[in-house]
C-alpha cells in the first residue's frame, strides 16, 4: 500500500508531504495505481518549480518508492492551490476505487 502523509501548518496549509511504498495493485512496471500516484506527485513538484517562487527540497529513492517534499516557508497562493490539487487527486483515488492501495494521512507540524 502506498502511504501519503501530508504535513500541515497550524493554518491547515500543506507545507510538505512524503509518499512511501508501492501500492501493490499490480506487478512492477504494470501497476496503474503507482503510475497514477507518481504522475500526480511529479507533476505537482514540477508545477511548483515552474509556476511559483516557492523554495523547497525534494528527496527521492526509487528503490523504496519514496518521495519527500518540503517547503522552506509557508506556501504562496499558487503553491497552495497546486498542493490542494494533488490532495484532491489522491483523495479521489483513495475514495473511489483504490482504497486498499493508498492511505492518505494528515499531520500538523
Amino acid at each position: 500500500m502506498t502511504k501519503v502523509t501530508f504535513y500541515q501548518n497550524s493554518d491547515q496549509k500543506c507545507i510538505g508531504f512524503i509518499v512511501e511504498d508501492h501500492s501493490g495493485y499490480g506487478e512492477e512496471g504494470e501497476d496503474i495505481v503507482c503510475a497514477a500516484i507518481s504522475a500526480l506527485v511529479i507533476n505537482t513538484v514540477n508545477s511548483i518549480e515552474a509556476f511559483t517562487n516557492d523554495d523547497f527540497t525534494v528527496d527521492t529513492d526509487e528503490e523504496s518508492a519514496c518521495i519527500h517534499f518540503k517547503l522552506e516557508s509557508d506556501p504562496s497562493p499558487e503553491c497552495h492551490l497546486l498542493l490542494n490539487s494533488l490532495i484532491l487527486g489522491l483523495q479521489r483515488m483513495e475514495d473511489e476505487q483504490y482504497t486498499e492501495f493508498i492511505d492518505i494521512i494528515f499531520e500538523e507540524v
